[in-house]
This record gives C-alpha cells, structure tokens and sequence, in this order.
C-alpha cells in the first residue's frame, strides 16, 4: 500500500488541522478578539478624532488675532416693542440671531458671515450688566466653512439682569507668517537629546563588547585548555590580584590628593611619569635577546615592570588632575561652550572612578596569568604522583574559595546572616568539588577551560539579554536619578549583551583557513586574533554597530516611559494628557531621524565596508 495516501496519513492531517484549530481558536479566547469594539459609534468617534489630530502634528502656527463680534438678544421677549439693532457692516464679519429673543432655555439659531475661512472659536452670552464676565453656553464652538460661513444652535440661560443681552463670537483668524510652536521647541531639543543618548550608549556598548564577543566564541574558546594546577591557581589569582591591586592603587590615588589642585604640577607629573614609564617597559620587556636573562635578571625587571605600572597609575591621576583644573580655568571664559568645560570635569571624574577599577583588574590578570604559568611549569616538569598532591591540594583550596565567594555574594543579596549557610557551607562543598575533580581526573590532563568559560559568558549574555532595556532603565533610574544619564547606562547595558552575541556569532562564522595559518606560524592568542580573526570581522562589526544606533533611538522612546530622558517622556507626557497633536510631532521627529540615520549608515557602509 502506498504510504502517503494511507489512511492513517489523512487522519494525521486532520488531526494536526485541529490542534492548530483549536491553538487558535483559545488564542482568540485569551487575547479577546472582538470586532464588536470596532464597530461601536463612541470607539469609532474617538478612533476619527484622535486620527486627525496625529494627522495634524503641532509643528507650525500662526499669530492670532481675535475678533469679538456682539449680537443683542432678549431674555425673554420685551412686553414692549425695542428699538431693532443697527445694520450689520456687510464687509466685516457679522451674525444674525433667529428669532432675537427668546425664554430662558429656548434654542435659537446663530448664523455667522465674512468670518475667516476654516477659523473656530467660541459663542458666549454675555449678561448686559456685566460684559466682562462672559457664560459660557455648553458645547459652544463654532467652526466655519471655506466661504466663511457658519451656523450653530444655542440654548438661551435664564436671565440675569433687565438689561439688553448679548450673544458674542470670538473669532480668531492668523496674522504673519507661521512658525514652529512651543512644541516643535521641545521636540527639537529632546529628539537632540535622544540622538546623543543613543549614541553614548552605542559607544559605550561598542567599547564593551568587543572583548566580551572573543570569549563568547565557540571556535576561539574551544582549544584553550590548561592542566588542573594552572586552572586552580588562576583561580586563586583573580580574586587576590584584584583586592591587592584596588587597595595599591586607590593609595596611589590618595598620594596624588594633595598635587591635584596645581595645573603646573600636574603638568609636570605627566611628562616625568611617562618618560619614566617609557624608560622602565623598554628595560622590562626587551624585543630581542641573544642569551636568556639570569633569575636574578629576570627578578629585577619584573620588579622594575611593578614600579612601572605604579608611575603609569600615578600618572593617570594626575591626568585626571590635569583635565579637571583645566576645564576648571576655561569654564569662564567659554561662554556658550561652556558645556567644554563641563565635559572635562566630568570625564576627569570618570577617569579618577575607574582607574582603581582598572588597577584591580590589572593586577588580577597579571597575578592569575602568573600563577597559572607556574601551575603549568609544574604539571609539565614533575612527575606524575606529585602533580596529583599538588592537584589535590590546589583544586581543594580554589573550589573552597570560590564557593565561599559566590556565598558571599548571596549573603549580601539576600541577607541570610547565618554563617554556616553562607560561608562553611560553601566552603565544604567547593573543596568537595575540588577534591572528587582532582581524584577523578589524570594528573596532567588537560581540561576544556575554553568552553566553560565560553559557557558561562554565553549564559551571562542570554540571561542580561532577556532583561528589557526597560526594566534595566527602572534600575539605573534609582541609581542616578530620572534622566538621559539613566537611559544612557540601561541602553549601555543592553547593547554590551546585544552586540557581544551579535559579534561573537559572526566570530563564529569566520574562514578556518586565516585562523590556522597563523596559528601555525607559532602565534600565540592575542596575536592570533589580532591577525586572523579582526581583518575578517571588521565590515560586519561596523555595520552591526550602526545598526545598533538605530535600535537605540528607538529603543529611547520607550526607556522614556520611565524616566530615562529622551523624547520618550515627552511623549509620554503628552499622550497622557490627549495632546495627540503634540505626540504626533514627537513621533513624526522620531520618524525623519531613523530614517536619515538609515540612509547615513547606508551611506557609511557603502563608504567602509
């Protein structure tokens, strides 16, 4: 029997229609499809309205002119006959009331002529004894043809005085030439604002997930593996690096305190700190030796390299010294361009914040690189029972410490306070781990640390990811306040994570041919990367880069709903209070820059890549 036409085969069929029948038929039911709404008059009232006024955005007016045009009217009719009003001028605009006097909650006619064509106002009636204070009548708009024409009906107000009534238009007609409204104003300034936000937070972004895109990559990660002594001991590196190197640098920061405040010194300190500098990499890390350098040789220059790196931490300082005294001296005198000045206080600030940061991880790296080197140098030169001592032993203490650590920083997301759970709990467990992976593992094997740590960044990005940039931006807005400078780190944030998996997947996707070319010259990874791996990932780096600056403009119109600057809070706020006229201005300001920055990336992509 033929198996595609066999019964079976339709059943199947049919059976498939019906799930996805019935899927969507309980997606109607949850998501309350219902085009009644659609047809109902108040919604398509409301729907006609609100279209015409986001048709209409609030970009250009005139000057307005008004023009009070009187009609008498008696509440109710006089016993007696009055005397009929005065012709209307037939060149200016007038109205004529039908009848010209009625009783109190009578509807009459008001038909205006040679009014401003397509104008509106409104109709008050105004009480004789008291012209100053007109009332206002309920719905008492009237708008006016193309031939200047209108008619409206009113219903007359009880009377207020004896005397003669009135019925009075307001007409507005435009005078001059038009001009952009308050509103085109503060659209101009916040789509401004939502650029550079946007911008800031791609650089930042950019910056950061460049390297992060390197350790995110498969192909890169994947033969990077190293014995158990080395791995444990850069464990043990990281976090004893970083606490020394934060605390030597923070103190080189504090013996600079008191020669920050002169440009002069500061001044002076740079050129002396980077010939120094200089001086001590040249003798530290010569290109070429004929003979290997003795122990005691080698000691100095790392010792000298040491020193080197102090003097180029203190240097920084007074770098930052420098910039700020200087954007300090020039703020007076910049005027207009003041925010100059501004900038470099700020960025003195933000060197001064980050340079102990940079110090510790410095200092991290360079102790772990070390003492992994050394684990390395063991497992290779001695034998096997000792490398399994020192394997055990190393392994117990890094998984004690890095459980400890991770039980630390529970402890102070969750405020536990009790030590057993939080500190000689993980530490038994880590050094378990620790010794069952030492016992179970040849002493001079080598473990895959390129995919773990492959795996954990991979799951860092995936987990940040899912977090919305508007979500992110309710953090950083308690953190430093409602403004751009929130939406610049929450859109920072979301782009490391965006473009670290965006650029380690195109890693990924490289020719092998490059990569082991290199490699086979004797390269090691930096310089693998660096000749192999760039040149063939610059073009999409720069076209994903400029994409990402169109997802931030974007994206800043949402992170406005929660404070983080941008057009979105203006938008925000003028939705809130039906100014649809005004919100279609901000949308249709966010529209023209998108798509200028469509057709300038487009320009740039053709231009680079």
């Amino acid at each position: 029997m033929n198996k595609k036409t066999s019964p079976w085969k339709s059943i199947q069929l049919g059976l498939a229609v019906l799930l996805v029948l019935f899927i969507y038929a309980y997606g109607f039911e949850i998501t309350k499809v219902n085009l009644e709404e659609i047809r109902s008059e108040q919604r398509q009232e409301s729907l006609v309205r609100v279209t015409r006024a986001l048709a209409r955005p609030d970009i250009l007016e005139y000057d307005q002119e008004e023009i009070l045009i009187n009609n008498p009217v008696y509440v109710p009719c006089p016993a007696e006959d009055v005397a009929p009003p005065p012709q209307p001028d037939p060149a200016g605009p007038y109205m004529i009331l039908t009848p010209a006097c009625g009783e109190p909650g009578e509807v009459i006619a008001v038909e205006g002529f040679n009014f401003a064509p397509n104008s509106s106002g409104p109709l008050r009636f105004v009480p004789g004894s008291d012209p100053a204070n007109p009332v206002s009548l309920g719905r008492d708009e009237f708008q006016v043809d193309s031939d200047g024409h209108f008619v409206a009906t009113l219903t007359l107000p009880e009377r207020l005085s004896e005397d003669v009534q009135y019925i009075r238009a307001i007409g507005r007609q435009s005078v001059g030439l038009p001009h952009f409204t308050q509103t085109a104003h503060d659209t101009w300034i916040k789509i401004v604002e939502t650029v550079f936000l946007a911008l800031l937070a791609t650089t930042l972004g950019t910056v950061l997930a460049i390297p992060l895109s390197f350790i995110a990559a498969r192909n890169l990660m994947k033969p990077v593996k190293s014995p158990l002594a080395s791995i444990a001991l850069s464990v043990l590196g990281w976090p004893a690096g970083m606490v020394v190197g934060y605390l030597v640098v923070r103190a080189v920061g504090n013996f600079t305190v008191p020669l920050a405040s002169n440009m002069l010194i500061n001044l002076i300190s740079i050129v002396v700190a980077l010939a120094l500098f200089i001086l001590a990499m040249r003798f530290s890390l010569p290109q070429v030796e004929l003979t290997p350098p003795s122990l005691s040789v080698r000691m100095v220059r790392l010792i000298v390299l040491f020193l080197a790196v102090l003097v180029g931490f203190f240097g920084l300082y007074q770098f930052a010294g420098f910039v700020s005294n200087l954007g300090n001296a020039l703020a007076p005198v910049l005027g207009s361009f003041g925010f100059l000045a501004t900038f470099m206080i700020q960025l003195s600030d933000i060197l001064r914040t980050l340079t102990p940061v940079t110090g510790s991880l410095t200092a991290g790296a360079a102790l772990s690189s070390f003492l992994g080197r050394l684990g390395q140098r063991a497992t290779e030169r001695l034998p096997k029972p000792s490398v399994k001592i020192i394997n055990i032993l190393l392994s117990t203490i890094a998984g004690a410490v890095l459980f400890v650590l991770i039980g630390q920083l529970v402890e102070w997301l969750y405020q536990i306070g009790r030590i057993e759970y939080t500190l000689w709990g993980p530490a038994l467990s880590g050094g378990g781990l620790g010794l069952a992976l030492a016992l179970f593992t040849q002493p001079k094997a080598t473990l895959p640390t390129g995919l773990v740590i492959y795996s954990i960044t991979r799951t860092f990005l995936n987990a940040l990811r899912s977090v919305e940039a508007l979500v992110m931006a309710i953090v950083f807005v308690i953190a430093v306040g409602i403004g751009p400078f929130a939406g610049v780190l929450a859109l920072g944030l979301h782009t490391i994570v965006s473009l670290a998996k965006l650029y380690s997947e195109q890693v990924e996707s490289i020719q092998a041919g490059p990569l082991e070319a290199v490699e086979a010259t004797g390269a090691n990874r930096l310089q693998t990367i660096i000749y192999a791996v760039i040149p063939q990932i610059v073009p999409p780096y720069i076209s994903y880069t400029m994409y990402r600056w169109d997802i931030n403009v974007r994206m800043s119109t949402i992170i406005g709903f929660v404070g983080g600057g941008g057009i979105g809070f203006l938008l925000q706020q003028n939705i809130n209070l039906l100014n649809y006229r005004a919100a279609s201005a901000q949308m249709f300001a966010i529209a023209i820059v998108v798509a200028s920055m469509d057709y300038i990336s487009s320009w740039l992509r053709e231009r680079v890549i």
